[in-house]
């Protein structure tokens, strides 16, 4: 019997506005709605391959509740908005790294590499005439992999994810054959090699001829395929694909059987990997930047994709003592190539509102295809940005996508503007069914800024779910199979709600409670999908301090901040205290947060602000009252003589640069402070050292100069 055809939507019915529908138009409207986006839902969840963007999938919801609410004797049985996501295929193990896989700062000129390399060379203090040698490679535009080798044998490989945790992907690696089974040569007891997974143009366009001969649908680019190639729950599947391999760096390592990057990638060769021959070392910015307009040049040649080249500090010992800035290294930075452009339509202006309130107008643009990506949706930043452009609705305009930044409009073709072209008036209230006023922000110097932002604060169901969104995202409690989309569903629905972090732990309790209404029983999950996410709930009632003050959504505190905080107030309990005694207007709580390294005004009085809110207060509690376990951070050395201390360094300081003596500081385990308070323990003071030294001797606090430092801490000395 032939399969009955999915009811279809015209276009012309489409683009009717909801109140203009009759009775008979809606019920077509929404069956072709149902249809559609469950095929979207299926694309999405089940084969990783989305056809529409998320802002694009989001309008589709909107205009079905939109219609359901208009019609509410017209809704379908299999309604999107009587289920949450899609039946999730069985996910991959996690993994943690031993080593987190971190990611690198971009680099877009000959100016910006110039100032790394100062900078590298200011953090060490080396004279003019010390040389620095730094290698340079083509950045490939792949996928991840972490590699882990024991007793020379491939035991585990694992996709970057996080950074943290990724994915096991052990069985689809070992199908690749430029990744070894078992290692030549003479390897360390452990050793975890990391590189990309990536395609070549010639086997990427033999994989879509054979598409095309077999009526399936063509893959977009060689980097997408790849990734989803390795992340196949056939090993099979992968096995099918023409996946390479190039090695380039590695994680843990039992010994180091090399002192340099460059020497360390050759050994990996020895070992059985594919390393880039393009991979050169040179002692001068000249030398680095010569080689990257030579990759450039030759880049369309090379018969894989690159988007940059790579810089990393060649000296291991060098890359030690420059360690890292939150989640980046200071010894490497990537030098991307030029951001790539094209023409197409600006169609609409949408003003999307964040988890702050700010409003962000988003432009709404004919699919075009920019570096291999397909484009529907750039940002315009403000109003500002969209007055200085100069752009109307339907004019052409010129979009450009660099690498992973969102696309951008860079200003419209004056000679292609329609005369029905109009100007967008950007809204004075917000957009959300409570119709809040619009204010601008005030800047430092009390005028007016570019932000506008919504006044109805967690009253704003945008924000409240924006704020839901952060809360379960990979960076903060990343709960498996509740990601954005689910969200907005659950955030929806009047028989399991979640509006807020709470709602998350207890979401199985309610569920308990319905007997006809269960999460198994709903289009989309079934009982295995449903006790699946249960199960991932569960496990996330164990958390990291610093991913839990991350999740909480405080303005001005990101990763790097709330890792900051996590570290120097070590556990939830001195955490909040904190937090609550400041917005009670306790000024030595204060201060003491003012002398945290990297901690000014903007995030203290968004702390005092957030914990002096009565609703906030009560979300956290909720929280907290549903968590098991608060993971406090690790502390690098507890055993060094100055671990658990609270240092100031202060003047001029000869043998080190004032960010290394910071580094060295918190490697052993101390607190490096920013200014001198009761609760510092030491300053450590050098030539012209000032009001710093002279606060310390009111207080009584020791001082001492850099050699007792290096004595004391018996580096160096």
């Amino acid at each position: 019997m032939p399969k009955k055809p999915a009811p279809q939507t015209s276009p012309a019915l489409r683009t009717k506005s909801v109140d203009q529908l009759s009775k008979q138009e809606a019920v077509q409207e929404l069956a072709g709605l149902a249809s559609e986006i469950a095929r979207h839902d299926a694309l999405y969840y089940g084969n990783d391959a989305p056809e529409i963007s998320d802002a694009d999938y989001d309008a589709l919801r909107r205009r079905n509740l939109s219609i359901e609410q208009h019609f509410p004797d017209s809704v379908r049985e299999d309604s999107p908005s009587k289920r949450v996501g899609y039946v999730p295929a069985s996910k991959f193990a996690k993994v943690r790294h031993a080593i987190p896989m971190l990611s690198l700062d971009n680099a877009f000129s000959d100016e910006d590499v110039l100032d790394f390399v100062a900078r590298v060379r200011r953090f060490l203090k080396l004279d003019a005439d010390t040389e620095l040698a730094i290698t340079a490679e083509p950045k490939i535009d792949g996928l991840s992999l972490s590699l882990r080798y024991e007793d020379g044998r491939l035991v585990t490989a694992a996709t970057r994810g996080d950074g943290a945790e990724g994915e096991d992907v052990t069985a689809n690696a070992r199908t690749i054959a430029d990744i070894p089974r078992v290692l030549a040569g003479d390897p360390p007891e452990v050793l975890e090699v990391r590189g990309e997974v990536y395609m070549t143009a010639v086997d990427f366009e033999t994989l879509n001829r054979r598409q095309a001969e077999e009526g399936k649908p063509l893959y977009v680019n060689p980097r997408n395929t790849a990734a989803g190639s390795l992340r196949q729950l056939d090993p099979g599947v992968t096995a099918s694909r023409p996946l390479k391999f190039f090695a380039y760096a590695w994680g843990e390592v039992s010994a180091m059987p090399a002192n340099t990057q460059m020497e360390m990638v050759k050994k990996f060769a020895d070992y059985g990997f594919q390393i880039n021959p393009l991979m050169k070392l040179y002692t001068s910015a000249k030398g680095l930047l010569e080689q990257y307009h030579t990759i450039e040049e030759v880049r369309a040649t090379l018969g894989y994709d690159i988007d940059g080249v790579v810089y990393k500090v060649d000296d291991l010992a060098l890359q030690e003592r420059l360690g890292f800035v939150s989640r980046s290294p200071r010894w490497a930075i990537a030098h991307k190539f030029p951001a790539e452009k094209a023409m197409t339509i600006l169609e609409a202006i949408d003003v999307q509102v964040g988890r702050t309130g700010a409003l962000t107008p988003v432009a709404r643009l004919a699919p075009v295809t920019v570096g291999g990506v397909v484009v529907t949706n750039a940002t315009l930043h403000n109003a500002e940005e969209i007055e200085r452009l100069g752009v109307k609705i339907g004019d052409t305009v010129i979009v450009q996508r660099a690498g992973d930044v969102i696309p951008q409009v860079l200003g419209y073709v004056e000679d292609r503007r329609p005369k029905d072209a109009w100007a967008f008036e950007f809204p004075t209230v917000c957009p959300c069914k409570l119709k809040t006023p619009i204010v601008r922000e005030e800047t430092a110097g009390g005028e007016e800024g570019v932000v506008r932002r919504c006044t109805g604060e967690f009253a704003c169901p945008y924000q409240r779910k924006e704020h839901l969104k952060l809360f379960v995202s990979r960076r903060a409690f990343d709960i498996d199979g509740l990601g954005e989309k689910q969200i907005e569903a659950f955030y929806d629905d009047e028989v399991l709600p979640i509006r807020a972090p709470a709602d998350i732990f207890t979401l199985k309790k309610r569920d308990d409670a319905h007997e006809l209404q269960k999460l198994k029983n709903r289009e989309g999950y079934g009982e295995v999908s449903a006790g699946k996410l249960f199960a991932a709930i569960e496990e996330r009632r164990v958390i990291a301090l610093e991913r839990l003050i991350y999740a909480l959504g405080i303005r001005h505190v990101g990763e790097a901040t709330a890792k900051t905080l996590a570290r120097a107030y070590g556990n939830w309990q001195a955490f909040e205290e904190a937090a609550l005694k400041i917005a009670d207007g306790d000024e030595t709580a204060r201060e003491e947060m003012d002398a945290l390294e990297d901690i000014g005004g903007a995030v203290i009085d968004s702390v005092a602000r957030y914990f002096a809110e009565p609703h906030n207060r009560r979300t956290v509690e909720d929280l907290i009252g549903e968590l098991k376990t608060i993971i406090e951070p690790e502390k690098p050395i507890s055993d060094s003589p100055v671990a658990g201390k609270s240092i100031v360094f202060t003047g001029s300081l000869e043998r080190m640069s004032r960010d290394e003596a910071k580094a060295m500081a918190e490697r052993l385990g101390a607190k490096a402070a920013g200014s001198v308070s009761a609760k510092t323990d030491l300053v450590v003071a050098g030539p012209g050292a000032g009001s710093k030294l002279k606060k310390a001797s009111e207080l009584g606090i020791e001082v001492i100069d850099e050699d007792e430092w290096f004595r004391r801490v018996g580096e160096g000395g």
